[in-house]
């Protein structure tokens, strides 16, 4: 009898692991399902929101057909500006080589894609990068790009501050030719901001890592001074 009984408890052990067994497998495969519907979601959550976060943009007129900067001339060679409206070496560069550069668009030798980047915004309290980069895009929609973009350069502000106010933004748009309602309403609605993370976006995924940066048919070019850029398109051209 006590044989039997031990046969019995002992069956009954072992049924009692395997339940215990079956159950930690089903356990363990639903929670493998869980993450593996986690990860898909996740998947699918970040392809979503890259997409609108390269798509979701409105350029304004005068942008290229990528989107990504502004074109003035229509020479036969290329010249990229990467450029940030906070960037003193970027004023710096208006100033000696700036003269230049209009020069050659002028003269029908080059074609001008200006991509004022948004790189700069931790040097400002307000984000100055990209509200003074959006503005330029109010700036071409009133076909003042240029004009804009030269007085935002003569007015830039000192690195860690506020930066330019957009009453003062505005002010300066009126004071090239700009109409200082519609200028202003762009400007305060942050119509082109997402234009100026397009902006930002491409131009590190080109490898673009400061400002200024200037290119001549895709070529960077490390003498940017005017001889230096005029020989650069000279040799492209």
């Amino acid at each position: 009898m006590s044989s039997r009984k031990g046969r019995n408890e002992a069956a009954r052990v072992v049924r009692e692991q395997l339940a215990r067994e079956q159950r930690r497998k089903r356990t363990l495969w639903v929670s493998v399902a869980a993450v593996a519907v986690l990860v898909i979601a996740g998947l699918i959550g970040w392809s979503v929101f890259s997409s609108q976060r390269s798509d979701e943009f409105t350029a304004p007129p005068g942008a290229n057909d990528a989107g990504t900067g502004i074109v003035r001339g229509s020479g036969p060679v290329t010249i990229d500006l990467y450029e940030d409206y906070l960037c003193p070496a970027c004023k710096q560069f208006q100033q000696v080589s700036g003269e230049t550069i209009d020069q050659l668009v002028d003269q029908g030798k080059a074609r001008v894609v200006f991509h004022p980047v948004a790189y700069l915004n931790r040097y400002s309290t307000t984000e100055y990068s990209t509200r003074s980069s959006a503005a330029s895009g109010c700036a071409a929609e009133g076909g003042k790009f240029a004009e804009f973009s030269d007085a935002l350069f003569e007015r830039q502000p000192p690195e860690g501050g506020a930066g330019l106010s957009d009453d003062q933004l505005i002010d300066i748009g009126a004071g090239v030719g700009l109409d200082r309602d519609d200028f202003g309403s762009c400007v305060r609605d942050g119509t082109y901001e997402s234009w100026t993370a397009h902006v930002t976006d491409e131009a590190s995924r080109a490898g673009i890592s400061g400002t200024p940066t200037i290119q001549v048919n895709g070529e960077p070019v490390a003498d940017r001074s005017p001889d230096g850029i005029r020989r650069a398109v000279e040799a492209a051209g």
